[in-house]
């Protein structure tokens, strides 16, 4: 467990919080590009580590990400005019470049423009998401070049959704790998709800075995779980710090595929969960149908993308149980994998209190994570480096086999997650 000293740590992201400075050492997440999607469109409303920001694409198609209000009387640059190279308060007509800088004054007879200057972040697009770096300008890290940020278009699926509780929790959710084949199974070969089929070995496997190995980017992690004669059902994993995971995916094809999540703070009670999807360069491209199966749980149909991207599943309708369907068709009654992982973290409250939990050997990969963000925070306080800022997580694959029983799965596995770079 953490102590409550340690939870505060880890839990409280807000400008000047030791968590919050580390944090802002990494390049985060801030936007699909899709939200701003030509020169001089209507600015975005962004919230970020406990700051109210705004995004726009200016008239050379360069990308400004703001403090939300304006120097002057404080006005949500929100309702500007997005316009020649500049978004400008409709309030006294100050106008500001994508870098912060005050170019005009419309209501000052003696402009004094060049002595006033707003908070703004750099940004680089990839991977259809738009990426801030909210750090020290000296130490900005290399871009964020996952793999799935360097496929085609055709290849990937990024979808994100707003959720009800803190970053840490809801991370602590996604890296935990025994409860999936618990939590998201179905109950019969044939249910008409989505889940993880009874019939799957990931299901029918015995408790798994954790094997977790540090990296200088997180750890990559193991979920071993016998099958009797059958062999051995092993899923592999990555974390990448601070809030990256790498999994296994497939797709209605055939292709192979890799998938994973971001757990970005909007505050400390808030979260914006990241979702992405994508098949190896080598493969054919996704069809529809992948595409809608990869955005259950956080497509338009699920997830209200003009209100904050706030899903329509949630705590004040109980996530739309079905409590007859929970005895026939699903563990949960919850339609969704990702609503169903809302469900339960949402449900610890907006910050859990770990000084009560009970941990065990299936907690390894939480409780090495809080120990590796506890590292991270430290060295960001000495003036080091944390992990995960070297680019070494740029081409990491997480495969997912069932072996023969004498076959040495960590010698077989361990070259498909680090393979050579792919020509894309």
């Amino acid at each position: 467990m953490l102590t409550v000293a340690e939870n505060e740590l880890l839990t409280r992201t807000d400008p000047g919080t030791a968590m919050g400075e580390t944090m802002r050492r990494y390049w985060i997440p801030a936007l699909l590009a899709w939200e701003i999607p030509e020169p001089d469109c209507p600015p975005v409303r962004v919230q970020l580590l406990g700051e109210k920001l705004v995004a726009f694409r200016d008239t050379a198609g360069r990308i400004g990400l703001l403090e939300e209000f304006c120097p002057h009387r404080r006005v949500s640059l929100w309702l500007g005019r997005n316009e020649e190279c500049g978004l400008r308060c409709v309030y006294h007509g100050w106008k500001f470049d994508v870098d912060g800088n005050c170019v005009d004054q419309m209501n000052e007879p003696n402009q004094f423009k060049e002595k006033i200057r707003i908070t703004s972040y750099p940004t680089v697009e990839l991977g259809g998401v738009i990426w801030a770096y909210m750090g020290p300008a000296e130490l900005q890290p290399p871009p964020p070049q996952f793999e799935w940020t360097q496929v085609p278009e055709s290849h990937c699926v990024v979808t994100k959704v707003w959720q009800e509780c803190n970053w840490l929790q809801a991370l602590e959710g996604g890296i935990d790998t025994s409860h999936a084949p618990i939590l998201h199974r179905t109950l019969r070969a044939d249910a008409k709800m989505p889940g993880i089929n009874v019939t799957s070995p990931f299901v029918r496997g015995k408790a798994p075995h954790l094997v977790v190995e540090t990296t200088d980017y997180g750890y990559r992690y193991f979920g071993v779980r016998s099958l009797g004669d059958e062999g051995v059902h092993i899923r592999s994993y990555h974390f990448v710090l601070p809030f990256h995971q790498v999994r296994p995916s497939s797709f209605s094809q055939g292709q192979t595929g890799v998938a994973g999540h971001m757990w970005v703070p909007i505050d400390d009670e808030n979260c914006m969960v990241w979702n992405w999807y994508y098949a190896l360069p080598d493969e054919a491209p996704l069809n529809e149908e992948d595409r809608l199966l990869r955005s259950s749980g956080n497509g338009p149909q699920d997830v209200d993308f003009a209100n904050e991207f706030r899903s329509r599943h949630n705590k004040k309708n109980n996530y739309q149980i079905d409590r007859q369907a929970q005895k026939t068709e699903t563990f949960t009654g919850i339609t969704g994998i990702n609503v169903q992982d809302r469900a339960v973290q949402e449900s610890m409250g907006p910050i859990v209190d770990r000084s009560k939990e009970h941990l065990g050997p299936a907690d390894r990969a939480i409780i090495v994570a809080r120990q590796q963000l506890l590292h991270a925070l430290k060295a960001n306080q000495e003036g080091g480096t944390p992990l995960g800022l070297a680019p070494t997580y740029y081409t990491i694959r997480a495969p997912e086999r069932v072996l023969p029983n004498d076959v040495d799965w960590h010698e077989t596995l361990l070259p498909e997650m680090y393979p050579e770079p792919a020509e894309v």
